[in-house]
């Protein structure tokens, strides 16, 4: 609760003085239930040492229930430099406080070898290690918070296949919290899938899966369609955050999005449109997020394509992959040939503010005490187009 005008008592007569009170306050006692204690307020008159207490007395309690904004983390993109790069973005997220973080796919290279890894390596054996060199060094620097995974373009490039990455990651998407929610859309269902949803406070956060370019497919984006509806109509749900690798048609990043074939720009159109109802007409808070495109870009759904229907977006794939440039007429605050990860800030209101956080070379060479230093300056200095 942020106090405004602050309001002093109208027939103060008391010589030590007492905390005044703001019309918040007021206004928190009025919404607060106790309709006794508000009888008793309206027989009190003007407020008086007693009144000012009583207040107190309900104000207390009813301001210590109110939540607290919150924290979360984004980046994706961890192929090439993502060992070097991801434990110093699990540092930071740590010492932020951040209740999870989210990665938005692409986790090794697969069609060819990480820079990151040691050499030499016989294709075999690179395709069998990826992955759990991905976990070994990339997720387990976390430790027990919470990471949620969305699958990117690099996790279907044979060999690796949905039903492999469901297999291997199954410990990350089968989670309580995940099982937990998927029963309570449908308590028969059972399957594991590469898109989820999960619901933390006010926030509905929505994994999507456009991987490949099957995708969405009808399957997909009719669950997606559901969810949304049902935020709709749930007075609580306040948000709803969308997290996906690829950005969803029409914006900066057009060029290496859902853009890029035919089924991607149809089903990725309706998935904005529905959220475009959630936010226009619903009034719902919504946020979308993406990777693919190896750079930090902010609002990046404010394009001609969009017009007067711009979501709230931003592509963030800085976790160790080779960075691009910039497209033409991108937002001033977008940025590249950094590595970082976007830290979110929930408020009660339902609205989110995001910063983008900026590793350094001393950040990455601080956790990786046993790395050659060329390999960590490589990464910072040489992984660009």
């Amino acid at each position: 609760m942020t106090p405004q005008a602050l309001v002093t008592p109208p027939n103060w007569r008391g010589s030590a003085p007492l905390p005044f009170f703001s019309w918040d306050m007021l206004q928190l006692v009025q919404a607060s239930g106790a309709r006794s204690r508000r009888a008793e307020l309206a027989r009190a008159g003007p407020p008086g040492p007693a009144l000012l207490l009583l207040l107190l007395s309900l104000v207390a309690p009813l301001a210590a229930q109110q939540p607290a904004a919150w924290k979360f983390a984004v980046s994706g993109d961890s192929r090439n430099c993502g060992d070097i790069v991801m434990p110093a973005i699990a540092a930071g997220v740590l010492s932020s406080g951040a209740n999870f973080y989210w990665h938005l796919g692409d986790f090794r290279a697969i069609y060819t070898f990480d820079e990151d890894l040691a050499k030499p390596l016989n294709i075999i054996t690179y395709e069998t290690t990826a992955w759990p060199d991905f976990i070994a060094h990339q997720l387990v620097p976390f430790g027990n918070l919470p990471v949620f995974l969305t699958p990117g373009n690099h996790e279907t490039i044979p060999p690796a296949t949905r039903d492999a990455y469901l297999i291997q990651f199954a410990d990350w998407l089968d989670t309580p919290i995940l099982r937990q929610q998927r029963l309570a859309d449908d308590p028969t269902d059972h399957t594991l899938r590469t898109y989820y949803h999960w619901v933390d406070r006010n926030i509905d956060f929505i994994a999507l899966d456009n991987a490949s370019r099957d995708q969405f497919d009808d399957a997909q984006l009719k669950w997606f369609r559901a969810i949304v509806q049902r935020d709709e109509a749930n007075d609580a749900i306040r948000t709803i955050v969308v997290g996906m690798h690829a950005a969803l048609p029409g914006s900066f990043g057009g060029d290496h999005s859902m853009n890029d074939w035919p089924q991607g720009q149809t089903s990725g159109r309706a998935a904005y449109e529905t959220l475009w109802h959630a936010q226009n007409s619903a009034h719902k808070h919504v946020y979308i997020l993406a990777s693919h495109s190896h750079f930090y870009m902010p609002d990046v759904y404010r394009t001609t394509y969009w017009k007067d229907k711009v979501i709230p977006g931003w592509i963030v794939g800085t976790a160790g992959a080779v960075r691009y440039r910039l497209p033409a007429g991108a937002p001033p605050a977008a940025m590249t040939d950094v590595y970082g990860y976007l830290l979110a800030t929930a408020y009660p209101d339902g609205a989110i503010d995001v910063a983008f956080q900026k590793l350094t070379f001393e950040d990455l060479k601080r956790v990786n005490p046993g790395r050659p230093e060329a390999l960590i300056r490589w990464c910072v200095e040489q992984n660009k187009q």
